[in-house]
């Protein structure tokens, strides 16, 4: 089979890092090579720059220098190990990628949308997912997650209500204009419905053979 790149994306809270995990541990199960990544990070370069970005200290860090440094932590984790795990034919399930860019700096920092592309398709060398899950959600709910899920509260995390909304409506505009590639998963669902939902596009979506083993 050719590698399958598979994306995760959505407001915080929605539950990405928790279906990510789950979903390449389940792919794993069933025979498939499997490589599990997050954004910003998966290289010693990315996480270097993911503590930059997550900073508190970093405050009055300027909208483009934001939009750059995320990407040039993707640009490192595609070089590094995207791109050569693809090329082996195994399927990398990233919890956030290219899209969180335009959400969060363009929709939500009011970036011009087609610069950030521009600069997604130099950081990634056009690479594009083959499938990206939307997990949804309202933000007051995925914010009040995020609080009691006791993980750090990042720099982002602390940004007003009205920002967070922006890049929720944001992804959805995303996916609405691009269905082929989007799937939206209601996230406020019990988790057991999630990932019926995740399993049932991906079966749909890209013939994964879930029921029997693919070495």
């Amino acid at each position: 089979m050719r590698g399958l790149l598979i994306t995760f994306e959505g407001p915080e809270g929605s539950g990405k890092t928790t279906m990510a995990r789950w979903l390449s541990e389940f792919l794993q199960t069933k025979g498939y090579p499997v490589l599990l990544t997050r954004e910003p990070g998966g290289t010693p370069i990315g996480e270097a720059i993911r503590g930059i970005l997550h900073a508190h200290e970093h405050a009055d860090m300027a909208a483009r220098a934001e939009a750059l440094l995320f990407c040039a932590a993707r640009a490192q984790l595609v070089e590094q190990v995207i791109r050569p795990f693809l090329a082996k034919g195994g399927i990398v399930v990233s919890d956030r990628y290219a899209d969180s860019t335009l959400a969060y700096q363009g929709y939500g920092r009011g970036l011009d949308l087609e610069e950030l592309r521009r600069l997604n398709r130099f950081a990634t060398g056009g690479l594009e997912p083959d499938l990206t899950f939307l997990l949804d959600i309202e933000v007051e709910l995925g914010l009040a997650r995020r609080r009691a899920s006791g993980e750090a509260w990042t720099r982002l995390d602390a940004l007003a209500l009205s920002f967070h909304q922006r890049v929720r409506e944001g992804y959805r505009a995303m996916a609405a204009a691009d269905p082929a590639r989007w799937v939206i998963v209601d996230a406020s669902q019990p988790m057991e419905a999630v990932q019926a939902a995740i399993l049932a596009h991906l079966t749909q979506r890209l013939g994964l053979l879930l029921e029997g083993h693919r070495h």
